[in-house]
C-alpha cells in the first residue's frame, strides 16, 4: 500500500504538480452595485430611526422646512447614480461619418469635369444661310443648312502661315483627286474657295500622302499643320464635298 501523508486539521491540501490555481479577478462592477445597496439599506434604517433627517410627508401646518434641508430620498438617489456611473461603460467611438462632396454656392451639385460636353456654337457673324464656316483660332469647320442648322462640326489642320484673311468666299473649283504644289503630296476631295498670295489655290481636302505615309496624324487635328489649305480627316472631307457643291458659300472667321 501507499503512504498518504495525513493533512493537519485547518490546513488545505495543496495543488498537486504541474497544477496552479486560477487567478481570481475582482469584477468590480458588481463590487459598486454591492456597496450601493448596503449603503441605502443604511441609510433607509438610519433614516428611519431618526438618525438621518427626513421630509414629512403631507404636514398639514405647511410649516417651514428643517435649518439642515438634507432629504433622505436625496442621499439615496445620489448614491445610486455614483453606482450607475461606476458600472456604465464608456461610449465607443463612431466611426468617422463618410466625406459628403460639399454643394456647390448656387446650391446645386457642381457640375462633374467628366461629363461630355456639346460642340461649341457656331461663332457669330459668320455669315447666314447654307455655308461652310472656317473658324481659324480654334481650328474647326461648320456646316450650316439652309435653317440655320449644324449638320456638321470637326477639327481641322489650317495653315501655320498668315496666308488667309478673314472674309466671305465662294467655292468655284473641285476637283476628286489633287497634287500639290511642288509635288508636295497627293490629296482627294479638294473644294477650293479662294488663292494665297503665290496664285496657289487654297480650299479643304483630306490629309495629303506623300511617298505613301500621311504627311499628319489625326490626333493633330485641331491644330495648324498645312502651308495654306485645309486639311480633314476623310470622312470628314467627303461630307464636305456632299455638302459643298460650287458657289457655296465660305466664311473664313479669325
Amino acid at each position: 500500500m501507499g503512504h498518504h501523508r495525513a493533512v493537519r486539521p485547518g490546513r488545505r491540501a495543496a495543488p498537486p504538480p504541474g497544477r496552479r490555481r486560477a487567478e481570481v479577478r475582482p469584477r468590480y462592477g458588481r463590487l459598486a452595485v454591492l456597496g450601493a445597496s448596503v449603503s441605502v439599506t443604511a441609510i433607509a434604517v438610519l433614516g428611519s430611526i431618526g438618525v438621518l433627517p427626513s421630509v414629512a410627508q403631507g404636514d398639514p401646518g405647511g410649516s417651514a422646512p428643517s435649518s439642515t434641508p438634507v432629504a433622505t430620498d436625496s442621499v439615496v438617489d445620489s448614491v445610486l447614480a455614483a453606482a450607475e456611473a461606476s458600472v456604465t461603460p464608456a461610449p465607443q467611438p463612431e466611426a468617422a461619418a463618410a466625406s459628403v462632396p460639399s454643394p456647390s454656392p448656387s446650391g446645386q451639385p457642381a457640375a462633374s469635369s467628366g461629363q461630355p460636353q456639346g460642340p461649341p456654337p457656331v461663332p457669330e457673324d459668320s455669315g447666314d444661310g447654307r455655308r461652310v464656316v472656317f473658324d481659324q483660332s480654334d481650328q474647326r469647320v461648320w456646316l450650316i443648312d439652309d435653317d440655320e442648322d449644324v449638320a456638321r462640326t470637326y477639327l481641322v489642320s489650317g495653315s501655320v502661315t498668315d496666308n488667309l484673311q478673314p472674309g466671305t468666299y465662294a467655292v468655284y473649283s473641285r476637283s476628286e483627286d489633287a497634287v500639290g504644289v511642288d509635288d508636295s503630296g497627293t490629296m482627294q476631295w479638294f473644294v477650293r474657295f479662294t488663292q494665297g498670295p503665290s496664285g496657289a489655290a487654297i480650299g479643304f481636302h483630306d490629309i495629303p500622302v506623300d511617298d505613301g505615309a500621311p504627311v499628319q496624324t489625326l490626333g493633330q487635328l485641331g491644330t495648324p499643320q498645312s502651308h495654306g489649305c485645309i486639311r480633314q480627316k476623310e470622312v470628314d472631307a467627303l461630307a464636305l464635298w456632299d455638302f459643298a457643291p460650287i458657289g457655296t458659300e465660305v466664311d473664313v472667321v479669325a
